[in-house]
């Protein structure tokens, strides 16, 4: 801290031990020659939660995070908005999705104290600016200064935005395609690899509301993977606890035939349209690896 300090030249004289100790006299200057040497500086705007303070998420905050942490990424994501406000998770994702495109010597990896807004500020408008070519991701009405200051809404959207892409690249890669993969593609294998199963399931789009009991997930996971799904498990009742249960099961036997599925069991129930697609692509790209091997 105090060497930090020392780069601003609002050091005072203080020791480690007196900060160490406690000391009130010294502390209190040392703040006190920080504010007269910075006075009036802006209030930041990121939310950064308090020491100590459990932040609660919603789940589409809980199921971007571990999407974002599941590839090993520096630093670890903790709070979504405030950990993402600098850009460089964002940039480093566009990396894995188009590798070696982020030009990173336009990009602050570290901050000076002064100039730490205007710098992360850059680097979130080069997020929307990549964002927009050569990802084309659909940005209107969003800025740099939206993902600075931690706007839930347009974070989110770009976040879901983000993980699409990845997961679409996947596919992009193992189909070994010159083309990215639209999700009529995904309908198509999933109807193509049901049919061949000789299940009478049909997916029409990831909007339909049927597909809240899991009978079809689990259809597909059962064509990739012959005899890995028992259906006596499976509850026909319909009721919110029957498809719960399909739901908990149903993730569960993706991921043990190679899927890596972000999606929670509330997604599938509630028939969210975004988790849906991602559930069939990473089923998708979990098949394309079994036929690749």
């Amino acid at each position: 801290m105090l060497q930090e300090a020392d780069k601003i030249k609002a050091r005072a004289h203080i020791t480690p031990e007196d900060v160490v100790k406690g000391n009130p006299r010294l502390n209190f200057a040392f703040v006190a020659n920080l504010f007269n040497t910075y006075p009036a500086l802006d209030l930041p705007t990121e939310q950064v939660p308090e020491p100590g303070v459990v932040i609660e998420e919603t789940r589409e905050e809980k199921t971007y995070r571990n999407f974002i942490n599941s590839l090993g990424l520096e630093p670890h994501v903790n709070y979504l908005y405030s950990d993402l406000c600098d850009g460089l998770i964002i940039l480093q994702l566009y990396d894995i999705i188009r590798p070696n495109t982020v030009d990173w010597s336009k990009i602050y990896k570290t901050f000076n104290a002064i100039k730490e807004r205007f710098q992360k500020l850059s680097n979130c408008n080069f997020a929307v600016d990549y964002a927009k070519e050569p990802l084309r991701f659909k940005m209107t009405g969003i800025g740099g200064a939206d993902i600075l200051e931690g706007n839930k809404t347009l974070t989110l959207g770009l976040v879901w935005q983000i993980m699409r892409a990845y997961t679409l690249s996947i596919l992009q890669k193992l189909a070994k395609s010159s083309t990215p993969i639209a999700d009529k593609d995904i309908i198509n294998w999933a109807n193509e690899k049901l049919k061949s199963a000789n299940k009478t399931t049909f997916l029409t789009n990831f909007q339909d509301q049927s597909l809240s009991d899991s009978m079809l997930i689990c259809d597909l996971i059962d064509a990739i993977k012959p005899g890995s799904i028992q259906y006596n498990l499976l509850k026909t009742s319909g009721t919110p606890e029957a498809k719960m249960d399909n739901a908990l099961y149903a993730i569960s036997m993706a991921r043990k035939v190679g899927a890596r599925v972000y999606a929670l069991p509330d997604d599938i129930v509630e028939a969210k349209q975004k988790m849906l697609l991602t559930v069939f692509a990473c089923l998708m790209a979990s098949d394309m690896n079994v036929g690749k091997n």
